[in-house]
């Protein structure tokens, strides 16, 4: 399906702009999240004018013959084609330590040799994903495309790689699925507001569950993706009694750590934590604080 037929939030009235059968194939062109306002070229002056009414665009809508309210959409993801490069920034107003990061940053990144090279002796590994993926609401109307939903929409899942099914719930018939956003490589949380941000193709196979809705999304994933790496991590960690002020602690120790370590900039750092960093929830039973830890990939050092 060509990039041309996007749309910038989830509206049932939205034509479909294909009709699939459950088990059909379809490729996706996808826009990066800027929708093409950023350029390999740009700074971060052209951060700072991103217009946030044309971010996110996804491709779609795709209706699912014989899918119905309360049926599940299963979504396969078969695979992406390359992209040549990315982009990731740290967005005025936007990201989990916005008020410490007042300024706008870009990084651009050549990913035409399927490497993904931060700086000199840190490279992040590509896996690429589609960070907004869903099907359209119940309720009429224009809804955000940026927040996730119980139709999908903007989970910034980093797990959704080659092989995975995401179970959708059906909330209109024809499900009407739209999938963009795509990300060559995400830490857990892209705790600055980007991951690695790319135009390039999806292709999913579509199949139906009659009367098998979820509440929400589900996904299922393949068998061989060890967590555990082999170079180990570098863990920090935050305590709060309030679960997102835990994550930014263990964040900012994490940049801390980054700057102290590698010699980054305090604006490097925070944009390789969100592409490289997975935050995991450790502890929420020993009130009245919850903790966050911060795991660095010491594989992405060379």
């Amino acid at each position: 399906m060509h990039r041309s037929h996007h749309h910038f939030g989830w509206d049932n009235a939205i034509a479909p702009v294909l009709e699939v059968e459950p088990g059909d194939e379809v490729e996706f062109e996808v826009l990066d999240a800027s929708g093409g306002q950023l350029r390999k070229d740009s700074t971060s002056e052209d951060v700072a004018r991103l217009d946030f009414d044309r971010v996110n665009p996804v491709t779609g809508p795709v209706y699912v013959k014989g899918a119905r309210p309360g049926d599940a959409l299963e979504v396969e993801i078969l695979g992406f084609g390359p992209a040549s490069w990315g982009w990731t920034a740290i967005i005025p107003g936007f990201g989990l330590l916005a008020d410490e990061f007042p300024e706008p940053y870009l990084k651009t990144w050549d990913l035409s040799q399927g490497r993904a090279e931060f700086a000199h002796g840190i490279e992040v590994p590509i896996r690429p994903f589609p960070g907004t993926i869903g099907v359209a609401l119940a309720e009429p109307g224009r809804h955000s495309i940026v927040p996730p939903r119980q139709n999908g929409g903007n989970m910034d899942i980093r797990h959704l790689t080659q092989g995975a099914r995401l179970i959708l719930p059906v909330w209109v018939e024809g499900a009407l699925f739209s999938v963009g956003d795509t990300h060559a490589a995400q830490g857990d949380g892209e705790v600055c507001g980007t991951a690695i941000e790319a135009s390039m193709t999806i292709a999913v196979r579509f199949r139906l569950h009659r009367g098998e809705a979820p509440a929400e999304p589900e996904y299922v994933l393949p068998g061989g993706r060890p967590e555990a790496d082999a170079k180990g991590y570098h863990v920090t960690t935050g305590f709060s009694p309030d679960l997102r002020e835990a994550a930014r602690k263990a964040v900012r120790f994490q940049i801390e750590h980054l700057v102290r370590r590698y010699g980054l900039s305090r604006e490097e750092a925070y944009a390789l934590a969100s592409v490289a960093v997975d935050l995991r929830i450790s502890e929420v039973v020993d009130a009245p604080n919850w903790l966050v830890s911060a795991f660095l990939p010491l594989s992405i050092f060379r």
